[in-house]
Formats: C-alpha cells, structure tokens, sequence
C-alpha cells in the first residue's frame, strides 16, 4: 500500500507472540500502532519506549459488543486506520470425536467470529479512506489440516474462505487483504497458548500419544523466529501489490506445496467422476 507519513496499524492480541513482534516492528520503523491486549490495565510493555506512538487497550476478542468503541479509540488516537493485523487467536489440539461444544465453541469466538466483528469494525473507516491493508492470521493448518487440529483447522479453514471473498469485494475500493499462514514459530503456541484434550481410549491411541508430547516435543524447537515475522509483517505492508496468501516458515510452504500436489492428482484421478454430473446435451 502507498506509504503514509507515518502508517497507523491496528493490532489484536498484542500482548506476545507474534502481534507484539509485529507492533514493535512497526513502530521501531517509525509508524503508530494501537494494539489490544488482555491485560485487564490495557498496558503494553513497549509503551515506556513508544509513549507518542503506541496506544494499549484491554480487550477480550470474544467481547464483539466492545469492539467498536475500541475501534473509535484507534481511529481517535491517530486520526486513521491503515493496517489491521487480526492476530488474536489460540490453538486446540484434541481429538475431534471426543471434543465438547465448549471446548471448540469459544474458540470459534476468538479466531473466526473476532475477527469477523473486528474487520467489519474497521472497514467504514478503510472505506472512507479508500486505502488499507487487512491482515487475518490463519495457518499452515488452515490451508492443510492434520490428525488432532481438526477444529483448529475449522477455525482456520473458516478464515480462509471470509478472506478470500471479502478481498475481492475490498479490492475496488483500494483496500487489501492478505492472508497470513504461518507454520511453527517459537512463539507460546505449542505452549500456553495451545488448549489440549485428549481421550478415547485405544482407537485413538496414537493421536492421543501425540497430543501428550506435542508441547515438550515442539515448544521452542520450532524452525521459525518471531521477531522476523514481524519484519515480515512490515514488508508485507510496504508492497504495492501484496498477495492474497503468504505462508511464513519453510515449514508451511512445504506443507502447502505438498497439498496442491496431492490436490492435483486427486483432481486428475477423479475428473471423469467430477464431469460426470454435467447435464446431457
């Protein structure tokens, strides 16, 4: 997107992780950035840096009802909303079968549905400014699911497909989107910030098995570096024509060039099959 003098991000889930990597690289590039966290004082620990160009806000994704005020706050701070980075989000690892309504129901709340809310509270403003860039955190999982992310997944697969529908209906009024893949980062992801839930005996044996190591086994070994995602992020920004999709870490565009293989040969395989519901001439 065109450079502004400076840039206003907005930014969800800033406390950690990627979101905060992403704040701090905007704002040691010198643009503003509001961010939302869950710490219930609304601090963020990079306003003693940035006192004049940072903005904190407590907010729980799963609170919609507050999302517009929050919004009004950005807006009010800076003047205008260039970038928003729809990063708050957590993962669920379970098996599918054996997991309850309200174990996957509030992460629906968080990953889709928040974001869902959050876009649509700050599109008038894009709108009116004909100018902005939408980043929605998906997943390498949301582009090829495996065993024990199945809901995950779901949540992920979900983003993908509001993204990529809303970026054509955006892209003539001057705003993009992009959707943000990411595979394993040495974030808190494979720790605090991953719920897992695991049960149903021996015909789940080995997913279950998965599931208890997963964290000691992932958690600070994974191939990609957090603070790199947010010069990622900031390069990204600072494209003219940004893609619709970016997989991060050679661990999802692995993964993604493997599944559009294994799509295409399954597409090829079954194509007879596919035509074959064509209405007769």
């Amino acid at each position: 997107m065109p450079k502004q003098s400076p840039r206003t991000w907005l930014i969800t889930g800033a406390d950690k992780g990627l979101g905060y990597q992403a704040a701090k690289a905007a704002l040691e590039h010198g643009d503003q950035v509001v961010v939302t966290v869950l710490a219930a004082d609304g601090r963020h620990k990079l306003s003693l840096q940035y006192p004049e160009r940072l903005r904190s806000f407590h907010l729980d994704a799963r609170d919609h009802a507050r999302f517009d005020a929050v919004v009004a706050q950005a807006a009010a701070a800076f003047g205008r909303i260039d970038v928003l980075v729809n990063n708050a989000g957590y993962g669920l690892l379970a098996v599918a079968e054996m997991t309850t309504a309200d174990k996957y129901r509030p992460m629906f709340e968080v990953n889709f549905f928040g974001l869902v809310e959050m876009t649509r509270a700050v599109l008038p403003i894009m709108r009116r400014q004909r100018a902005g860039h939408i980043i929605n955190l998906s997943s390498k999982a949301g582009f090829s699911a495996s065993p024990g992310f199945a809901l995950y997944s779901a949540t992920k697969f979900a983003v993908e497909g509001y993204s990529e529908a809303l970026a054509r209906e955006v892209e003539p009024l001057g705003i993009h989107v992009t959707i943000i893949e990411p595979g394993g980062f040495r974030s808190d992801f494979a720790g605090p910030s991953l719920v897992t839930s695991g049960n149903g005996g021996d015909d789940y044996a080995g997913i279950n098995q998965m599931i208890e190591q997963y964290a000691a086994q992932r958690h600070g070994k994974q191939p990609s570096d957090p603070v790199k995602f947010g010069l990622a992020m900031y390069r990204l920004v600072d494209e003219a024509q940004p893609p619709l999709r970016l997989p991060l870490g050679p661990d999802s565009v692995q993964s993604m060039r493997e599944d559009l293989a294994s799509i295409a040969q399954e597409l090829e395989r079954w194509e007879q099959l596919s035509l074959s519901t064509s209405v007769d001439a």
